[in-house]
């Protein structure tokens, strides 16, 4: 099908710098916002922001994980400060262990990574009473309130955190740069779990608008809470003043919709594009933002990087949908990225043992089918958001500035409607970037054939022709591209990086899935030293590689199809790496984590690792004629025997070798069960659970092996029932439970090593 989109009229952005509220500079550098994006030392910054909850994980995880972020492009970690984590018992505050938030922001710091700490009082993030301590409940005053009670114990609260971090504000060279007060404030609350499921009692949502918000803002600031900008969330009506940086996001699986029983989830909105950022054009659904769109940056800190089962709805997400989502929002103007969460974890159990988590979510998971998994998995959103985040921090000058433009009736096209191609330009009338998205949630999007886009402009019309994409695939295609002064007229190819080394330029592209890659460049110039200007990749393969030249100048250019390309990691500065496992980069060099013993690293260019002394080097069958290097990164394949044994009724004994773990980094048991939920445990403690969905449960060994040393964990499966009832028909109060037919049974564990191999 034939689509034109009118790029003749592009006025242009009126881009101003936002008050002192929003800026701040240190010994070392300056950030400052203007209405369109951050800035850092007065250059467009692109903040990509990751959740990850430090408390909801064991603090021996915590540097690897923020490794394994860094290497997917994320600059800036956000996290939660969850109040009843810290003060479950009143006036006994705990910041040791998996609390320990000064070492989190330490770690951040050390690894070049910026924070944003949300510091409440109320959190959410479907914790306990939202975060809010079980004593509040008690109290003679209202929570969420401006009283003298509820501002006491918010100060004390502030009083203790400033504390904690005290010298890490970015005035003190300090990563801190953003604080976020309280959570969704007159849009949202949690149930007060000591009553719920008997009263139904919520906590208070906020009734006092700006007031309340700019009073916490000043009482922490009082109490020496001084980030750069504080934060407010914009959806839903939330309160956002002025003085505040309002942060959006979007969920696509929305479990909280069965909290009440309900048919089936709709597909919705978030994959069609909109324009965040006109004034004239106000999107539909939750952006009703209390301000003029163009005022400030359209920023988000909740785009859903995944999302957690509740009771009520269990699914598998499809990881596809979380790049998905990036795609959308990046051409519908947004210009600073957050992800909610990215690193999943598992909630810590409280001191009276109390389960500090919301009641219709599990009790300790909180994998949240993240990019990152609770025990440090690698998803498939993980290797899919890097080349994504590679290609915006390269080009971020080039990216920031850019306008949102859309063909007609792109935002009203039904979330429903399958046939429409979806697609959206981010210009400056001349420059910029075709936007496609081929991804629906709840639907199954058809592959595309053959569409033809034309970019209608006042010197020229760019018509990108045969068209093709598949079903669930997204991409961001390039026209009048710089490259070093060569120009790319358009090219059906999504831009990664580039790397300049001994005077060699090597642009790096992606295919994306069902596409043909073709490159267009400007008349005169010469791909491989032929008068041709148009290179074609074919389609069978996984890589390719050619040069292109115009007078002085010439550039190279490596192709990788979309699976190689998720197998990508930059090396800064120095080249790609092309691996399956994780890559972890640090001070003391490059380690994989990976659960296979024999693992297979190409690298560009070829010579990348000769000088390692862990990696062998071996030959290639002519890839690229010999542009690429492959090297070997094996270890000893360990094997680990486990005795499953039928206890009970749906239980069951898993009982581990001594010294299990000697060798490897981890171990991930993978249980395959049926039934409703899975329970484990050791010694008569539950140490995580499990809403069956159908994939398999997973569980990280490395923090319980000691006590598996000496005794099994204890699987219980909670059955799922058939027309279960209660008979309570007797007139002693007797009653019990008659249930037609119930399963709860494993079928099937495995025990996948995790292996750490030194590459440099």
């Amino acid at each position: 099908m034939k689509y034109v989109i009118d790029l003749q009229n592009i006025e242009k952005k009126k881009i101003f710098k936002l008050s002192d509220s929003f800026s701040a500079e240190n010994e070392k550098e300056k950030i400052s916002f203007t209405n369109y994006y951050m800035c850092k030392d007065q250059k467009p910054f692109f903040g990509i922001s990751g959740e990850f909850h430090f408390s909801r994980m064991e603090p021996e995880y915590w540097e690897d994980e923020i490794l394994k972020m860094k290497a997917c492009g994320i600059n800036i970690i956000s996290t939660y400060v969850f109040w009843i984590h810290h003060e479950e018992e009143e006036g006994i505050f705990d910041f040791t262990g998996r609390r320990n938030l000064r070492r989190f922001v330490m770690l951040c710091k050390k690894h070049g990574l910026y924070v944003i700490l949300r510091i409440g009082p109320f959190d959410h993030g479907e914790v306990r009473n939202g975060g809010l301590p079980d004593w509040l409940y008690g109290k003679p005053f209202e929570v969420r309130k401006l009283n003298a009670g509820f501002l006491y114990y918010t100060k004390r609260l502030y009083n203790r955190l400033a504390t904690e971090v005290k010298g890490l504000f970015f005035a003190d060279n300090g990563p801190i740069i953003g604080v976020q007060i309280d959570n969704e404030y007159m849009h949202s609350s949690a149930p007060w779990e000591m009553t719920n499921g008997v009263s139904n009692e919520w906590v208070f949502g906020g009734d006092e608008g700006e007031a309340y918000m700019l009073t916490l803002k000043e009482l922490a600031a009082d109490c020496k809470i001084t980030p750069v900008f504080y934060t407010c969330t914009g959806w839903g009506g939330a309160i956002t003043p002025d003085c505040m940086m309002p942060l959006w996001g979007g969920y696509a699986y929305r479990p909280w919709l069965f909290y009440e029983k309900r048919e089936g989830h709709p597909c919705t909105e978030e994959y069609i594009y909109q324009d965040f950022h006109n004034n004239a054009v106000i999107a539909t659904n939750d952006f009703k933002p209390s301000y003029q769109p163009e005022d400030k940056p359209y920023a988000c800190c909740e785009m859903g990087g995944g999302m957690m089962c509740n009771y009520n709805y269990r699914f598998i997400l499809p990881y596809k949908s979380v790049d998905a989502m990036a795609n959308i929002k990046l051409a519908s103007g947004c210009n600073f990225l957050g992800y909610y969460v990215f690193q999943g974890g598992s909630n810590p159990i409280g001191k009276k043992g109390t389960y500090m988590n919301e009641g219709q979510v599990a009790k300790i998971t909180y994998d949240y089918q993240a990019p990152i998994g609770e025990f440090g998995q690698i998803r498939e959103s993980y290797q899919r958001l890097k080349t994504m985040h590679y290609f915006i921090h390269t080009f971020e000058d080039r990216i920031c500035g850019l306008k949102t433009v859309l063909p007609k009736g792109a935002s009203d096209i039904a979330p429903e409607d399958l046939e429409t191609l979806r697609y959206a330009v981010r210009t400056d009338g001349y420059r910029g970037f075709l936007f496609i998205n081929n991804f629906q949630d709840h639907a199954n999007m058809p592959m595309r054939q053959n569409e033809e886009i034309t970019l209608s402009m006042h010197e020229e019309d760019i018509c990108f022709t045969d068209i093709s994409i598949a079903g669930d695939e997204n991409c961001i295609l390039p026209f009048h591209f710089d490259m070093h002064g060569i120009d790319l007229v358009q090219a059906a190819a999504q831009p990664v990086t580039y790397l300049e080394m001994d005077g060699d330029i090597t642009y790096l592209f992606m295919r994306p899935s069902g596409m043909s890659a073709k490159f267009i460049f400007e008349k005169g110039a010469h791909i491989n030293s032929k008068s041709t200007s148009v290179y074609e990749m074919n389609d069978a393969q996984e890589w390719a590689y050619f040069s292109v030249e115009k007078e002085s100048k010439k550039i190279h250019i490596l192709c990788v199809d979309r699976e190689i390309a998720n197998n990508l990691y930059v090396w800064e500065n120095k080249g790609f790496l092309f691996s399956k496992g994780a890559l972890l980069f640090d001070s003391h060099g490059i380690r994989l984590e990976t659960t296979e013993a024999e693992n297979t690293i190409f690298t560009y260019p070829n010579h990348l690792l000769l000088k390692s002394k862990f990696v062998e080097r071996e030959p290639l069958q002519d890839i690229l004629g010999g542009k690429l290097g492959c090297y070997r990164a094996d270890c000893q394949r360990v094997k680990i025997p486990t005795e499953l044994k039928q206890v009970g009724n749906n239980r069951y004994t898993i009982t581990f070798p001594k010294g299990f773990l000697r060798g490897i980094k981890d171990a991930w048991l993978q249980i395959q069960y049926k039934g409703d939920i899975g329970h484990a445990f050791i010694d008569g403690k539950m140490i995580h659970d499990h809403f069956c969905n159908g994939a398999a449960w997973e569980i990280g060994l490395f923090a319980f092996a000691d006590a598996l040393e000496n005794q099994p964990m204890t699987i219980y499966i909670t059955p799922k029932k058939e027309s279960a009832v209660v008979n309570v028909e007797s007139a002693m109060a007797a009653r019990f439970e008659v249930v037609s037919d119930a399963i709860g049974e494993i079928s099937h564990i495995d025990v996948l090593p995790v292996y750490e191999i030194r590459i440099l």
